[in-house]
């Protein structure tokens, strides 16, 4: 016998009443809801006033507006059950996992009602939790004090105290029998508009017939239209029929890809400062051209670039008209026009710096950004008299940028810096001023353009003081497809830097190259191991070492560089232990990071660099290697890194071991 499985929100309720042990077996899933998956919310944490997270007693308190109700939660099932795959399925993990009285059951409900209905509302995640296993013939018994709730008055008064037992038979796991879609989009040629296939997705016969899969189906059935230009594609049917007898689903789904649409007119709305032509420039929605929802999602990705929005919502009309055209509305909300911040870092070899920045986001309503920056940094490291003011680095800065030159994608940057910098290499000071554009091509690769001038004098312990004039140019290229900037798991990142520059006093033409690469690869449950690898390498062709600026050659060593060594110490070395740069360099790490729970996580690093004299390297001697381990602490900011190396190969002048604390893993 054939059974329509699917039954709407009021028919559900009302069977629920009647059954106290509810068979599931003429039930399917509700197109609308997925399997809620609670957790077991987090405690409050404030930073400096600033709550990141979770809510405090107070707050908890406010939330029981009745008189308390607290319960004990037992769980019980038919046991685990294996799965068509073959694999175990924990069906009290399952369970747990999806139910609300699981998840709050240290907080006290809202008088008698509020946990009635929590209860209540438990048989529907629970029931939605077996759909997204493809179960569709199991039962649920919710029992307070000994009584099925679906049976209970709604004005039932519950002691202070009560015991509930939720009770679970799974039942067996169906397969799709037939898995069919009418009006399939046509394939597609542009690799931006490419999309997993609903058979991909596990949409076919023979395969587990997980609710999920059905509703992620009909979403790649639609959007694949969508991506096409068909804004308005809905599903027009479903008819999805469970066999009991035979354990296996029947799914037939019919797509309507209605009408091709292309833009329309774009109306600005929610500005208060910004010039809204301005905003419908930098959207880039030029009406005639095809619809896309990656045009959408390019927009919104730029217009939250600008950091001047705190929202940015964009609403399609209900109707393509006649004509093809669909109107959009940019609805935005601007944030407030000026920032600024603070910053510390700390390491044993280099010291303790604070650093401080002021910006206004919007001087002229277009998102011109000014900002000034200051640092002061080196107090307390390796030079002599560390807490002397006159062995500090100090740096102060602006830089202006104005978006949306020449096209959307593209910003002017200007910027202007004076610099002291104290090391043991060399003191600097100097002027350094730079301007140019960067360009986003697409969400992974981005470019950079620049001149630059700089006049500095230099100190040193080899060559004595020396002042330098130089003028050239910086372009790079950027490759970033890593799943996070602060934490990756997965993906890799490359960079790659060409900078030839002229230095006036000696009159000698030298060009500078850099490349970078990190890869990254996650294993286990949620990539709870990751493997993360860098390699650098740099090259300067040109001038004599002599006539090349210390700030334009090679060094190594420090947090981001050779973990164990101080700032800048890897270089090659000179008569009487003094240590000048190179023209080569190879830097390389290497890291197991593993978390040993939800937000905390060790990592074992390796970390090796060379900087050798001459243009290409021959690492005959120089190369220098450091190991340690780290924990690390997740935030919404991201990681807490806090790391311990030692230096394997360390020479005279060289620290036995040094510890670093930042924010974001080291790469």
């Amino acid at each position: 016998m054939r059974i329509d499985p699917f039954m709407r929100d009021d028919m559900q309720v009302s069977r629920l009443r009647r059954a106290p042990i509810r068979k599931v077996s003429t039930l399917l899933l509700f197109t609308a809801l997925l399997p809620v998956m609670a957790a077991t919310p987090a405690h409050a944490f404030e930073l400096f006033g600033i709550k990141l997270w979770g809510k405090d007693k107070a707050e908890e308190a406010d939330d029981v507006i009745a008189e308390p109700k607290r319960y004990k939660v037992e769980v019980t099932s038919s046991g685990n059950r294996t799965n068509k795959d073959g694999k175990a399925a924990d069906v009290d993990d399952l369970i747990k996992g999806a139910s609300r009285l699981v998840a709050d059951e240290e907080k006290a409900a809202s008088g008698s009602g509020g946990l009635l209905a929590k209860a209540r509302g438990d048989y529907r995640r629970l029931l939605m939790a077996l759909y997204g296993e493809g179960r569709y013939g199991g039962t649920i018994s919710i029992k307070v004090d000994g009584q099925e709730v679906a049976d209970l008055p709604a004005d039932t008064q519950l002691p202070d105290t009560s015991n509930i037992v939720i009770n679970v038979d799974p039942g067996p796991q169906f397969l799709f029998a037939r898995a069919s879609i009418t009006e399939l989009a046509p394939p597609v040629e542009e690799r931006r508009n490419k999309l997993q296939t609903p058979k991909e997705a596990g949409f076919k016969s023979g395969e587990l017939a997980k609710s999920g899969v059905i509703l992620k189906a009909e979403r790649l059935a639609v959007e694949a239209w969508r991506r096409q230009g068909y804004a308005k594609a809905k599903i027009a049917n479903e008819n999805v029929v469970a066999d009991h007898a035979g354990n296996v689903v029947d799914a037939d789904i019919t797509v309507e890809p209605g009408q091709l649409a292309h833009y329309g007119p774009l109306t600005v709305q929610g500005t208060a400062r910004m010039d809204p032509e301005f905003v419908a420039y930098m959207a880039d929605l030029k009406p005639g051209e095809r619809y896309d929802p990656a045009d959408l999602e390019r927009t919104r990705r730029r217009l939250a670039r600008m950091d001047v929005f705190r929202s940015t919502t964009i609403q399609e009309a209900q109707e393509i008209n006649r004509d093809g055209s669909l109107p959009l509305d940019l609805i935005v909300q601007e944030r407030k026009p000026r920032r600024f911040g603070v910053g510390a870092n700390y390491s044993t070899l280099d010291g303790a710096g604070v650093e401080a920045f002021w910006m206004h986001r919007n001087l002229f309503g277009k998102a011109e950004r000014l900002r000034f920056d200051a640092k002061v940094s080196g107090i307390g490291g390796s030079q002599d008299s560390s807490f002397d003011p006159k062995n500090f680095t100090y740096q102060l800065g602006t830089t202006f940028t104005k978006p949306g030159v020449f096209t959307p994608d593209t910003d002017f940057v200007s910027s202007l810096a004076g610099k002291r910098e104290v090391l043991d290499n060399y003191t600097e000071t100097s002027v350094n001023g730079q301007a140019g554009f960067t360009h986003i091509f697409d969400e992974y690769m981005s470019g950079r353009l620049f001149a630059n001038v700089s006049h500095a004098r230099f100190d040193d312990d080899f060559y004595g003081k020396r002042d330098f004039f130089t003028v050239g140019m910086l372009g790079g290229i950027l490759l970033d497809k890593r799943n996070s900037q602060t934490n990756a798991t997965s993906g890799y990142y490359a960079d790659g830097v060409i900078e030839p520059f002229y230095e006036i006093k000696n009159g000698s033409f030298s060009t500078k190259f850099t490349a970078e690469g990190r890869g990254y690869y996650g294993f286990g449950a949620d990539n709870r191991v990751v493997l993360a690898g860098r390699l650098k390498v740099g090259s300067i062709v040109g001038a004599d070492m002599k006539d090349l600026p210390p700030d334009k050659v090679f060094f190594a060593g420090g947090g981001g560089s050779v973990r164990g060594y101080a700032y800048r110490s890897i270089g090659v070395k000179k008569p009487g232990d003094v240590v000048i740069g190179g023209r080569s360099l190879v830097e390389m790490s290497g890291e197991v990071r593993t978390k040993v729970t939800d937000s905390i996580g060790v990592v074992g690093f390796v970390d090796g660099g060379y900087v050798g004299e001459e243009t290409y390297p021959d690492f005959a001697e120089n190369l220098r290697l450091g190991a340690g381990a780290g924990l690390r602490y997740d935030t919404s900011l991201g990681p807490i890194r806090f790391d311990v190396a030692v230096p394997l190969n360390r020479s005279k002048g060289d620290s036995s071991f040094a510890f670093y604390v930042g924010i974001g893993q080291a790469f």
